[in-house]
């Protein structure tokens, strides 16, 4: 009797056993499979995870901020021994450093300056350059940081004396400037004679080769202190602002040179170092 019980315990338990097996629908094989098929899945997604992590980390920020200038029109942009100082040599420096960034200055032809902004070559242009609409046109603009006079600068007794005067003159500017733009315009291309370097504009005054330069004040008045037997006249040509190129697609770019700049206008920054090249009148 007691081993009819023992069978009927064991044919039980092998029925519960069975039952199991087809209710979870699981074999030994199926379970094996299973554990293999998650462990792949959990490694593909902490691939794919790590693969996306490190597509979508942020791009390298850029340490170099790299100002194209025309090393010629103090006080704004001149050589000292080798190194290019002066105003904006020293507003670009220190937008740089708000930055975080290390200034790299090129020198270069005025005329090329725009050009390398716009084909990238260089991130910024500062050579007390002014916003104009034909400017507009190729690159964009910083809010300004200074103000320009356009001056007239003569010989020493010359019969120039006034604006009007310049009428059928021959005169003297620095090519690509606006002092170029303006003149040719008043006054007609025919009687516009451009130079690369506005000091080479003065010595064909000082030669005789033309009857007056137009160019900025400040360089102006450099120019006259330098050489004997000139002087500026006392009505302003024109007044302009001075800002910074940048290439049109990087708005990025303007938008964190714009902060910054802003920034020093209202510290007082801009203020001091223009004072250190200019003294008030």
């Amino acid at each position: 009797m007691k081993n009819m019980k023992k069978l009927l315990c064991l044919a039980l338990a092998a029925m519960l056993c069975a039952v199991c097996f087809v209710g979870c629908g699981k074999t030994e094989a199926d379970v094996t499979t299973a554990a293999t098929d998650a462990s792949t899945e959990a490694t593909t997604e902490a691939t794919t995870e790590a693969t996306t992590e490190a597509t979508t980390e942020a791009p390298a920020v850029k340490k170099t901020l790299t100002m194209a200038t025309n090393a010629e029109f103090p006080p704004y942009e001149y050589y000292e021994n080798d190194k290019i100082v002066g105003i904006d040599a020293e507003i670009a420096a220190a937008i740089a450093e708000k930055l975080g960034m290390e200034l790299v200055i090129e020198d270069m032809k005025f005329d090329s300056i725009i050009t390398s902004v716009v084909s990238g070559g260089v991130d910024m242009g500062m050579a007390g350059m002014t916003v104009t609409d034909e400017r507009l046109e190729s690159v964009n603009f910083s809010v300004s940081y200074a103000t320009g006079i356009q001056s007239v600068i003569v010989k020493t007794g010359s019969d120039v004396k006034t604006l009007d005067d310049l009428a059928g003159k021959k005169i003297g500017v620095q090519l690509a400037t606006t002092g170029d733009i303006y003149a040719s315009g008043d006054y007609g291309e025919d009687n516009v004679i451009k130079y690369n370097k506005g000091a080479d504009a003065v010595l064909a005054l000082i030669g005789g080769d033309v009857d007056a330069v137009i160019i900025d004040n400040q360089p102006a008045k450099v120019f006259v202190e330098q050489n004997e037997g000139l002087e500026i006249l006392g009505t302003e040509y024109a007044v302009e602002e001075y800002a910074i190129a940048v290439n049109k697609e990087n708005t990025e770019l303007l938008n964190q040179i714009n902060g910054a700049l802003e920034a020093l206008i209202a510290d007082g920054t801009v203020d001091t170092i223009v004072a250190k090249y200019i003294s008030a009148e």
